[in-house]
């Protein structure tokens, strides 16, 4: 049995069946029958499926964020911000992907006899869904929604640590019209994703770390399946001299530190101008200072706790490593004492990249700020690093910010602004953050493949 545990509290909330080779292997075999007469259902009424999905999850919101809360820890607002903001998702799948996944006849050359070339998008066929707890609305709808839409069947694998919130979807979709076997999750943990795997599937979409990624890239390399893996982050934010120090600092406290730092794309490691470095730090410890720590369930909770607990011997070493380094301890460093996986918002200064916190993912509410002297040693310390994901920078000067994003080694950049994902451009990593596209039209169309149709007309 899998225990769902709520780790504000260390309690149980609920056991779970978990699947076994054996049932993974009923589902991967009824979801192969069942995708063909799926993928003959129109894009219209896949469409109006995905939409009363949709609306569905409206009517159920309160709920569903108490169950999300319940699970993994997120404060409630911050729960309901996911699901609210799930609306604009699914409305820019559901209004593109006929488009996206329509025929296009790319020429036509005269004869005789004449001959008419067209691109045709089929479904990969299954496909295994492997998804992840920090945000599993948001994370699985950029995989199912448009695998779905495009007339795949989905074996979805919610992470652990949000199974009852993927069992909730799985309701979700089988009520608003998509068959169980073409949607069929798939309970467990890392051995229940091995052997999901090994089943005959088309392709595999996983998010999650590198190390991980990287393994499924590895098991799956022989068989020639579609991949795709949006993996972690190490994001870096440069804060120049010509922005107002304040402003900036609350920018990016909160692009730290929201959902308690447990995110892909949150704020990892701050270089800010020397000129205007002791105000920013001023500000910044300041905000952090202001974040409320305590039960999620309460309205005025800012930061919850970490969703897995072994995550805070990872951020008790790297606060060790950094001290015992030279760097200075602004506010926490150490685990809260309280019942429940929390940790204190931690700002450490006085950083460089000989440090852990400033070269290893932390994903959790910790934060190292150095000092640079000019943009350049900015964007060669930002680009210094395995991961690729997002970088930030923070100026008065478009055309200076511009510049140095042009040259920022990530898949996402940002003036102004940070930790921000929008369903209208690709989200992609590179290096160690992955390989593939979710979101935009680009990321409907990694749930098809072309075929190249050649007709000739006459005999």
């Amino acid at each position: 049995m899998l225990k769902a545990v709520n780790p504000a509290t260390g309690e149980t909330i609920r056991e779970i069946a978990e699947d076994d080779a054996r049932s993974i292997g009923r589902k991967a075999s009824a979801a192969r029958s069942a995708q063909r007469a799926w993928a003959r259902v129109t894009i219209e009424d896949r469409t109006r499926a995905i939409q009363r999905f949709g609306d569905a999850l409206a009517d159920r919101l309160e709920p569903l964020a108490a169950l999300l809360t319940a699970e993994m820890g997120k404060p409630i607002r911050q729960s309901r911000n996911e699901l609210t903001a799930m609306q604009g998702r699914i409305a820019f799948f559901a209004e593109h992907a006929a488009a996206a996944l329509a025929d296009e006849r790319v020429a036509d050359l005269p004869g005789p006899p004449p001959l008419e070339e067209r691109i045709r998008y089929e479904p990969l066929g299954v496909i295994a869904n492997i998804s992840a707890w920090n945000y599993p609305w948001f994370v699985g709808s950029n995989v199912f929604v448009p695998a779905l839409l495009a007339g795949n069947a989905v074996l979805y694998k919610p992470s652990e640590h949000a199974t009852l919130t993927g069992l909730a979807i799985a309701e979700l979709l089988w009520d608003a019209g998509v068959p169980r076997d073409v949607f069929a999750p798939v309970v467990g943990a890392g051995d229940a994703g091995r052997a999901l795997l090994a089943q005959d599937i088309d392709g595999v979409f996983f998010t999650g770390s590198y190390a991980t990624g990287r393994a499924i890239a590895e098991a799956v390399a022989p068989r020639l399946l579609r991949v795709q893996l949006e993996l972690g982050g190490k994001d870096a934010a440069y804060v120049a001299d010509d922005i107002d120090p304040a402003a900036a600092a609350a920018a990016l406290a909160d692009g730290a530190f929201y959902n308690a730092g447990q995110s892909c794309c949150a704020v990892e490691r701050i270089y800010v101008h020397r000129r205007i470095a002791g105000a920013f730090r001023d500000a910044f410890v300041a905000a952090v200072r202001g974040f409320v720590v305590g039960d999620p369930t309460d309205e005025r909770t800012y930061i919850g706790p970490l969703a897995r607990r072994e995550q805070l011997a990872v951020l008790e070493d790297q606060v060790a490593d950094a001290l015992r380094l030279g760097a200075k301890l602004e506010c926490g460093g150490k685990r809260c004492e309280t019942p429940g996986s929390y940790f204190e918002p931690t700002v450490l200064t006085g950083v460089d990249h000989r440090m852990k916190v400033m070269r290893e993912e932390s994903f959790g509410p910790i934060i190292g700020i150095q000092e640079v002297d000019d943009d350049s040693r900015a964007l060669e310390l930002m680009n210094d690093n395995e991961y690729g994901l997002t970088a930030s920078v923070y100026s008065g000067d478009r055309a200076r910010a511009e510049r140095l994003l042009r040259d920022a080694n990530a898949g996402t950049v940002y003036w102004n602004c940070c930790d921000r994902v929008s369903p209208r451009l690709p989200w992609t990593g590179r290096k160690h953050s992955g390989i593939g596209t979710t979101l935009s039209v680009a990321g409907i169309r990694a749930f098809a493949q072309a075929k190249a149709w050649h007709l000739k007309s006459g005999g």
